[in-house]
């Protein structure tokens, strides 16, 4: 009974060690970003930077508040997360297909792999005026970029996901008779989420990237729009809005995606 008690007390100290830490971690999370704009804020109104290029967070966040309560800010925001919607799913799901085929048919990788690889290496945001001559400078041009730039890092890591699956599981499979639609439905696509998974998050940080930029060019609104007009005018605190819209976006999409992996990966 006493070596019971003693092993539950250690228990109990190594579990409050744990969660001492993860709090810590948490702590350590928030305060980063709070003493960087306490830091920039004291710079600001110290005068030690030029407040013309660099105003306090305090007037950034005024800024924000007039812009959501006149609703310039929510047309922005939601025409651009309309457009990276779509465009991910564009460029996700063929991605995903292409990829385990490629990853279970040797002939079909071999056949596209060329393709994959001679496109890759070109930024979808040289191809826009093409994309725009093509599609015009409406939402589907942005959602075209946007599929491009999102397809390319899915389809090479659901590619050497399957690859990499342990071969004993497709001999297993063979021998017990298992379909096409078995090997690519219960074989590969379960066997490469872990590596699908990093190249959807890429594409996801690609695509905020792309958004901005896609934005730029031929458009009339949008948050890519925002800052870029905001820059030309001069308007720096309705452009750091913009910019804070894309920092919290990624970051939320980031933790989406992250919730998601947990929930299908448990094992990781």
């Amino acid at each position: 009974m006493k070596i019971s008690h003693k092993a539950v007390e250690v228990e109990q100290q190594e579990w409050k060690k744990r969660r001492l830490k993860e709090r810590m971690k948490q702590m350590l999370t928030i305060a980063s970003p709070i003493i960087l704009l306490l830091v920039w804020e004291c710079l600001s109104r110290t005068n030690l930077i030029d407040v013309r290029f660099f105003p306090p967070p305090t007037k950034i966040i005024g800024t924000l508040f007039s812009m959501i309560y006149s609703g310039e800010l929510f047309h922005h925001m939601w025409v651009s997360l309309y457009r990276i919607f779509c465009g991910f799913l564009l460029g996700a799901i063929p991605g995903i297909v292409i990829g385990l085929l490629m990853g279970l048919y040797s002939p079909i990788r071999h056949f596209i792999s060329p393709i994959v690889m001679a496109l890759m290496p070109i930024p979808t945001l040289a191809l826009l005026p093409i994309i725009i001559i093509l599609f015009g400078i409406g939402d589907f041009s942005k959602v075209v970029t946007i599929a491009g730039s999102v397809f390319f890092p899915v389809v090479i890591n659901t590619t050497a996901g399957v690859i990499n699956i342990d071969s004993i599981y497709l001999d297993v499979a063979k021998n017990y008779g298992a379909s096409s639609k078995d090997f690519f439905f219960k074989i590969a696509l379960p066997g490469s989420l872990p590596v699908m998974m990093e190249g959807i998050q890429m594409g996801q940080a690609i695509a905020l990237l792309t958004i901005v930029a896609a934005e730029m060019m031929g458009a009339t609104s949008g948050i890519g729009y925002l800052i870029w007009t905001s820059y030309k005018a001069f308007m720096l605190q309705e452009m750091f809005v913009g910019l804070i819209l894309i920092s919290f976006f990624g970051y939320l999409f980031s933790l989406l995606l992250r919730f998601i992996q947990k929930k299908i990966l448990p094992w990781r």
